[in-house]
């Protein structure tokens, strides 16, 4: 989400940014494609929620394969992963692994550290309030809320920084004390009598993703981090008091997030300082083998149900191991195998990743009510209403994706 990488390099001949491949042996700090093409292919991702996937699934109720489709474009209701559950975790992961590159940048610009603080302070002011902003955009006042994505990235960016300065060895150890003192936090909770009350909740008494036993210290709404937010989220002015979040998100998920961040610091160390293309894979392989293993064993035990709306400690280890199986695969293809071609379009999102961030958040009603009005309302039913969203959702990509390839070629970057 951040572009922490510096701007693509340009002459008088060259149009597209200049990256590092895996025959480069350059100290300076370029750009890695499969990093910008995976950050593009996670930016489609949210872009394409537009594609309504679930409407076209309910129109289609005996379509096995929109069904497929429709689940991995929405999020779990409690426990498990879909495919739109890695979204947020792979822009956390990535803003860690720009960091290395970011820095180095900085450094070869000759910035004190008093600078860099600077820098990197207001950078989390930006996140927080933009994300505040854009969660206010439609609403009757100021919602002060901070647990979307940029908001979370700007609550934890400023450690994240700082463990930039320290040893590997001491970020593992940071992210250990991170892990295992939020399960405290939520084991030593006590666990909630179902049935709860719905209207302190806001989950009915027979909603069938109640936990059990041990792992119903991570129940919904009744939790310590919900109980942190009743507290801390009517401190700042609301229509009515806060009770609970709709859909059991909680502020303090920037503390683990913080941990989904500093897996993505310690891969982009490992990637920054490899001179082996398979060495760097073998070493993310491996590392994101164990923490499947570890997350699994957490959630099957009951010890830790993996649960990414509250970012339980295994959902940090499960999505971590899953953003760094995402990358080896567009770093194996990308800059190792120089497959590259096909990822142009990534790339172009990839490198613009604020700017389509907030037009996907701004433009979308604009542009499919413009076109309603100088195409015509019904021009989404051309292959039958069942289809309509995912018309009226590629006309809206399609534009979206204009302008991002627009500014591109005019090398316009927007950074924060």
């Amino acid at each position: 989400m951040i572009a922490a990488l510096p701007p693509p390099t340009t002459s008088a001949k060259l149009k597209r940014p200049e990256y590092l491949t895996s025959k480069t042996l350059n100290p300076a700090p370029q750009r890695v494609a499969s990093v910008d093409a995976f950050r593009g292919f996670v930016m489609f991702l949210m872009m394409a929620e537009v594609l309504n996937l679930s409407a076209v699934s309910k129109s289609l109720p005996e379509s096995e394969f929109w069904s497929f489709l429709a689940w991995h474009q929405s999020h779990v209701p409690w426990v498990g992963c879909s495919l739109h559950d890695l979204i947020q975790p792979s822009f956390s992961f990535l803003v860690g692994v720009a960091l290395p590159y970011s820095m180095a940048s900085r450094s070869l610009k000759n910035q004190s550290k008093a600078q860099l603080w600077a820098h990197t302070l207001r950078r989390s002011l930006i996140l927080i309030l933009l994300g505040i902003f854009l969660r206010s955009m439609h609403a009757s006042q100021t919602n002060f809320t901070f647990e979307d994505t940029l908001t979370q990235i700007g609550l934890g960016y400023p450690f994240l920084f700082a463990l930039g300065f320290c040893s590997q060895r001491f970020r593992w150890i940071t992210l250990s004390i991170i892990l295992v003192g939020y399960w405290l936090a939520f084991a030593l909770y006590p666990i909630a009598n179902i049935p709860m009350d719905p209207n302190l909740t806001g989950v009915p008494n027979d909603w069938p993703h109640h936990l059990k036993g041990f792992a119903a210290h991570w129940n919904k709404n009744y939790n310590v981090a919900w109980a942190f937010d009743t507290w801390f989220m009517n401190l700042f002015p609301r229509e009515s008091p806060f009770l609970y979040n709709g859909g059991g998100y909680s502020t303090l998920s920037f503390i683990p997030t913080l941990g989904t961040m500093i897996l993505g610091l310690l891969t982009g160390q490992w990637l920054r300082s490899s001179l082996e293309p398979t060495n760097f894979l073998k070493k993310i392989l491996a590392t994101a083998g164990a923490l499947f293993l570890i997350a699994i064993i957490l959630d099957f035990t009951g010890i830790n149900p993996i649960v990414k709306r509250i970012w339980t400690p295994s959902w940090t280890l499960y999505s971590g191991a899953w953003a760094m199986i995402l990358l080896s695969f567009f770093y194996y293809f990308i800059d190792y195998k120089s497959y590259n071609r096909w990822s142009h379009p990534l790339i172009v999102v990839g490198t613009n990743s604020i700017a389509a961030y907030v037009i996907a958040h701004t433009l979308n009603d604009l542009i499919d009510s413009s076109f309603r009005i100088h195409v015509g309302n019904q021009y989404d039913t051309i292959l039958g209403l069942p289809y309509r969203t995912l018309i009226s959702g590629s006309v809206i990509l399609l534009l979206e994706y204009w302008i991002l390839n627009w500014m591109f070629n005019k090398r316009i970057f927007i950074k924060v």
